[in-house]
């Protein structure tokens, strides 16, 4: 198994390596007026789809010469995949030069080394002392490797490594999460960059794949890692202590994934592609993980046997102690006795974090929102001086035509004008011009320039009115009507929002209905999975609640290299959703399925809480923690759509470990009793039967003995106390 595992990695390091960096930012959304500017300049007007970059000179001391600028645009209309270079604009004060550089090549053939070209085509302007500095996609797609912060996922290992080492007290046992994680990052980031040779996936999702993969996969191998060591300490030896393990954690394990990979794929009903492969990718990273811990790590456990617990660093800890009357056990007693305070306060501090969150904004960030170390910052700040802001997020407005044979010129000139008239005339527009015609005069496209930011609230207003009501309006009764539409990159990621927003209660609903189907056939349960719903909207909300409070209210914000107002992401809170809801469906699993343990062979409900919470608290915790401390470690990313994941994904995960699962989830089930576990006797007879408890610390030949006198029975719920 270990080297079936160390080919799989060599094969697919080998495959990653060959095909470079393949991840780039491109939005398709079907059916809307951004889509079909898309599709009809693609099909009629290539020319003003292709790829684009800004090259934008910038001299602090006087106006730049105009030899130089002709020097540099003919030096980057020389590079190899230039289709043209724009005629270059000059601000009112000579000092500021903007030239837009269109690519021939596709996404998938942009040159690796593209931003050293263009350095070196434009090293004449740097020895006369101006500044120069790239914008746009193709700069974006180029410099995203480079500025992805990619030490974050190594500070996550170590910070992981340091924490593992504290709850095993052994350096050999702290390693082998570590190690799994490692293995299943490296193959999952492989086999990610060889399925974006064929489908578009997103800069941001080797980022999120890595951030999610790392917690999860160290997770999960924490939690049968825990378990095999508690069945050495019961007296077990290495096979069978492994064959339990796997048995209880490991289906833990795999349930709990599925729950993870399922949320993720219901970012499908997003209907937006780019966002759906974020939630395949990141899902992709899961199903290794999970893969890994089932078949890798037992066997090196087996490997290891005896030496799992050298070089220790801490005193040895029996994992029976919190079982028999140790803090946590009593905590769970605790909270049972007071079960109304602790329901009525933790469900108001719940509240309270979730408050914020009813004034989220959706939106979208530009190269503005970028970091000034990053080029691309600088040139969208330049040109916003210069030249204006709305410059950095022109709108083209496309127009079909009829076919020649049909075509009344007369009557699209004079629409033309009224359109062009009409978007003139229209609040927060500063310039339109056009129209460009493509060789067959068949499209046409006008260049609208608004005045202020492209994620800014006023741009996606003037975006939408164009859209439903001065465009109709001008069109109305004329050629045009119905072939006109509003596109460009600000009016498709405009469209990304809008499209969320109208699907958002889809991808919820699907998320929250297939954990509910799933937690229900394991734990043969209508309340449990209802509970399990309501509080994980709850830690979510108090997770947006945060997102509203550090990036709109700015509480915090610069502690984190966020210096200005950055609207929320629209597909964060989507993403967010679908990975938080699996993730609390982890927790929620790992903790059940010992109280059911216990809940089935004593019958007492107060007792299997408090023993279920003793012995899984600890795993809990420190699981919690370990993937707390990874998501801030990507705060460190200077992306803000990452800044946002790693803040939002940490809160919601330290909210839901703490507040929900030692609090909310003990103080409810103890008041609802035995009704915890009711489920209508019908319903139980055709539903399927998923187990995920295995066998306990019960040996195999124990629950035999048991099933055999009947002193074991499960479908009343109760049973002896037996020891193995």
């Amino acid at each position: 198994m270990i080297s079936a595992w160390l080919v799989i990695l060599v094969t697919l390091g080998v495959a990653s390596s060959s095909v470079g960096s393949t991840f780039r930012d491109e939005f398709t959304i079907p059916g809307t007026d951004a889509q079909h500017a898309i599709d009809l300049l693609e099909a009629r007007f290539p020319q003003q789809n292709l790829l684009t970059t800004q090259v934008v000179l910038h001299s602090s001391s006087g106006p730049i010469d105009k030899a130089l600028i002709s020097t540099v645009a003919t030096s980057v209309g020389k590079i190899h995949d230039v289709h043209l270079v724009g005629p270059p604009q000059v601000s009112a004060n000579g000092k500021t030069v903007l030239m837009q550089v269109a690519y021939s090549a596709q996404w998938s053939d942009l040159p690796t080394n593209g931003i050293a070209q263009l350095n070196s085509a434009t090293r004449a302007a740097r020895e006369a002392g101006v500044r120069v500095e790239y914008g746009g996609p193709v700069a974006d797609a180029l410099l995203a490797k480079k500025q992805s912060g990619s030490n974050a996922d190594a500070i996550g290992l170590l910070v992981a490594l340091v924490i593992l080492i504290f709850v095993f007290g052994t350096v050999v046992a702290a390693l082998v999460p570590v190690g799994m994680a490692i293995m299943g990052i490296v193959i999952s980031v492989s086999l990610l960059t060889v399925v974006a040779t064929m489908f578009t996936v997103g800069t941001v999702a080797p980022v999120i794949g890595v951030m999610i993969g790392l917690g999860v996969g160290i997770d999960y191998s924490l939690l049968i890692v825990t378990r095999f060591r508690q069945n050495r300490d019961a007296g077990m030896d290495i096979q069978e202590a492994i064959e339990v393990a796997m048995a209880t954690a490991g289906s833990a394990a795999l349930f709990a994934g599925a729950c993870v990979m399922i949320s993720l794929g219901g970012l499908w009903f997003a209907r937006i592609p780019y966002v759906s492969m974020l939630g395949f990718s990141a899902a992709l990273f899961v199903f290794v993980m999970v893969l890994v811990s089932l078949t890798l790590l037992p066997a090196l456990l087996g490997v290891l046997g005896h030496h799992l617990d050298r070089l220790r660093v801490f005193p040895k800890r029996h994992s029976h102690t919190d079982a028999g009357g140790g803090f946590w056990y009593r905590w769970g007693h605790a909270v049972a006795k007071y079960r109304w305070p602790c329901l009525v306060a933790s469900l108001a501090v719940l509240l309270l974090l979730a408050w914020p969150a009813l004034g989220l904004q959706l939106g979208f960030a530009t190269d503005g929102d970028d970091p000034t170390s990053y080029t691309q910052r600088r040139a969208y700040d330049y040109v916003s001086e210069a030249f204006g802001p709305g410059v950095n997020s022109p709108l083209l407005i496309t127009m079909k035509f009829a076919p020649a044979a049909k075509r009344d010129v007369a009557a699209d000139l004079s629409a033309v004008q009224r359109i062009l008239g009409a978007v003139k005339g229209t609040k927060g527009v500063v310039l339109a011009e056009g129209p460009l015609l493509n060789k067959t005069a068949s499209a046409g496209v006008l260049i609208v320039i608004p005045s202020t930011e492209g994620n800014a609230p006023a741009t996606q207003d003037l975006v939408r009115t164009l859209q439903n009501r001065v465009i109709p309006t001008a069109t109305a009764g004329t050629p045009l009507d119905g072939n006109v539409f509003v596109g460009g990159t600000t009016a498709e990621l405009i469209a990304v929002t809008d499209r969320i927003s109208e699907r958002l209660l889809w991808c919820i609903g699907f998320v929250v209905l297939a954990a509910f189907f799933l937690l229900m056939l394991v734990f043969r349960s209508i309340l449990v999975p209802l509970k399990a719903a309501v509080m994980n909207f709850l830690s979510i909300g108090a997770a947006f609640g945060i997102l509203v409070v550090v990036f709109q209210w700015g509480w915090g914000r610069e502690l984190i290299g966020v210096h200005e107002m950055v609207p929320v992401v629209s597909f964060v809170p989507l993403i967010m959703f679908a990975i938080l809801f699996g993730l609390s469906m982890d927790y929620e699993v790992f903790l059940l399925t010992r109280v059911r343990e216990e809940y089935l062979a004593t019958g007492d409900n107060r007792e299997a809480v408090a023993t279920g919470l003793a012995k899984t608290a600890r795993v809990i915790t420190s699981a919690a923690v370990i993937m707390i401390s990874v998501f801030l470690v990507f705060v460190t990313n200077s992306s803000p759509t990452v800044k946002m994941l790693g803040i939002g994904l940490a809160a919601a995960v330290a909210v839901d470990a703490t507040i929900v699962r030692l609090v909310l989830v003990p103080s409810t089930m103890e008041l609802l009793g035995k009704a915890n576990w009711w489920m209508p006797k019908w319903l139980d007879r055709i539903l399927p039967r998923l187990d995920v408890d295995g066998p306990s610390e019960l040996s195999d030949r124990s629950l035999s003995a048991l099933a055999t006198d009947g002193t074991f029975d499960e479908a009343a719920g109760a049973g002896s106390n037996a020891e193995g």
